[in-house]
């Protein structure tokens, strides 16, 4: 069975429109940030401490998919339940399960990959195989 961490959101009143409901791109915010908490939970260094020992600078986001069922609103607190659902060999996918106590949210997956900067290119980053031992941390 993959490994799951909970990462908890308080809704707050700017996180909503007009209606009071949350506005859709704080759902990926929150998954966002549940990715990185995720790594954090499972035992990696923060990317910025990683980059001085591997050159990894992070996960960056290539493809999104989110499926909306309830609203939230603000004064609720939410919980995105992440783990990865596949490993490739350049690429993971991140699940996200949104929930406030029972009620499925939302359901949303992440394609990511694990990047450095190439040497003597600073301005590009490059997809690397998944590190063995950061996988070995999430199982």
């Amino acid at each position: 069975m993959n490994k799951t961490v909970i990462f908890e959101v308080q809704v707050q009143f700017g996180d909503c429109d007009p209606a009071g409901i949350v506005f859709f791109p704080n759902f990926s915010k929150w998954m966002d940030a549940s990715s990185l908490n995720f790594f954090v939970q499972c035992g990696v260094l923060p990317w910025r401490e990683l980059v001085k020992t591997t050159g990894i600078v992070g996960t960056p986001l290539l493809e999104i998919h989110t499926k909306f069922m309830r609203p939230a609103t603000y004064g609720e607190t939410i919980q995105i339940h992440t783990s990865v659902e596949e490993w490739r060999e350049k690429v993971f996918i991140h699940r996200h399960i949104v929930k406030r106590g029972d009620d499925l949210l939302c359901e949303g997956t992440e394609t990511r990959a694990f990047v450095i900067r190439p040497p003597g290119e600073p301005d590009r980053i490059k997809a690397i195989p998944i590190p063995a031992d950061i996988k070995a941390k999430c199982l």
